[in-house]
């Protein structure tokens, strides 16, 4: 798949703008990197505004939520439940969004729930019902992988044909932080025990329990997982398929995507590998408490943005580094050259 280059002249240009701004060198950090990031992804200096921002929930149930007692600390009905809160714009990345005007949208990929009532659109690009228990059995059946990875194709095509200037991708889902656990071990060679958190606040029994479930999955699906689509076959779910699409197109199509927390990673590094060059488009939005996700963002050399100690998912955290990426815009569209000072 072709991936394009971001744009290393307006990169350099932006790198001598930023050194001649009115202030010090490199005295504002972070910031200066990420608005030579912006202007390398958007090919000119400065870059141009972040004005449409655009959250994409990809919702899906987990066999692994019938494991046993632990696994979550809720039980997969919440999964349909949440649906009908984004669609009423009542969840934390609602609330969290509208403070910096992003539009959150949510995707039925593979709720266990018939959702009735519910806008037609939200179902359109569903896969099945549920996943399988990984430690027991494959999560997609076959082929299914590929279908939901260009489900998450289609519905990043659909967000940039409307004017998305940078794409966050969300999740729900009961269960998805041992889905991510799996995909991270499975994927870089770790033991369950080092990825394992406590995703929804389980205590240690439930995070043994999880450990538990992982090292079984990991176990049953064998050298299966060197391939990216056997992997998700295997070990992950329609959503996180569908959500290592979404991040492939967004960087297919030259947009910015800004990576939540563990799940996204995880499903990122499988996008990795199905497209190495599309990483050069994704910037890490916030570290989560999962230690996957610690993992997954050293792997793919990313350096979050923010640290505020969050694990709720659903594209949270991310959105809150808006309000960087947006300062940083700034910083290089309107402060003074040190020359015109002096």
């Amino acid at each position: 798949m072709a991936i394009p280059a971001p744009d290393e002249s307006a990169f350099t240009a932006a790198r001598g703008r930023l050194d001649a701004l009115v202030k010090p060198l490199g005295a504002l950090g972070r910031l200066e990197d990420l608005a030579a990031w912006l202007s390398a992804a958007h090919g000119e200096v400065p870059p141009r505004p972040l004005d449409d921002v655009r959250v994409v929930v990809f919702a899906g149930d987990h066999g692994v939520t019938g494991a046993g007692p632990g696994v979550s600390a809720y039980p997969r009905e919440v999964t349909a439940a949440m649906v009908r809160v984004f669609l009423a714009g009542k969840s934390g990345v609602n609330v969290l969004a509208r403070q910096v005007g992003a539009r959150v949208r949510v995707v039925d990929i593979a709720v266990d729930d018939d959702l009735d009532g519910v806008p037609e659109q939200v179902r359109a690009h569903k896969i099945r019902r549920g996943s399988g228990a990984i430690d027991v059995t494959d999560a997609l059946e076959p082929g299914e992988a590929e279908r939901a990875f260009e489900a998450g194709r289609a519905v990043a095509d659909e967000e940039i044909d409307a004017g998305a200037d940078l794409l966050i991708p969300g999740d729900m889902g009961i269960g998805n932080t041992t889905i991510a656990a799996a995909l991270v071990a499975a994927s870089l060679g770790l033991p369950a025990g080092e990825v394992v958190g406590t995703g929804t606040g389980v205590d240690e029994a439930g995070r043994a329990r999880k450990v538990s479930v992982v090292s079984a999955a990991l176990a049953r699906a064998g050298s299966r997982t060197s391939q990216p689509f056997a992997l998700l076959t295997a070990l992950g779910s329609a959503c996180a398929a569908a959500t290592a699409g979404f991040l492939v197109q967004g960087a297919a199509r030259g947009v910015p995507v800004l990576l939540d927390g563990v799940f996204s990673g995880a499903a990122a590094l499988v996008a990795r590998d199905i497209a190495p060059d599309a990483v050069r488009w994704w910037l890490a939005g916030h570290r989560s408490t999962e230690p996957s996700q610690h993992f997954a963002l050293k792997a793919l050399g990313l350096d979050p943005i923010l640290d505020l100690g969050l694990r709720l998912g659903e594209g949270s955290g991310a959105v809150q580094a808006v309000t960087t990426l947006r300062a940083a815009r700034a910083v290089i569209a309107d402060m003074g050259l040190l020359a015109d000072a002096v």
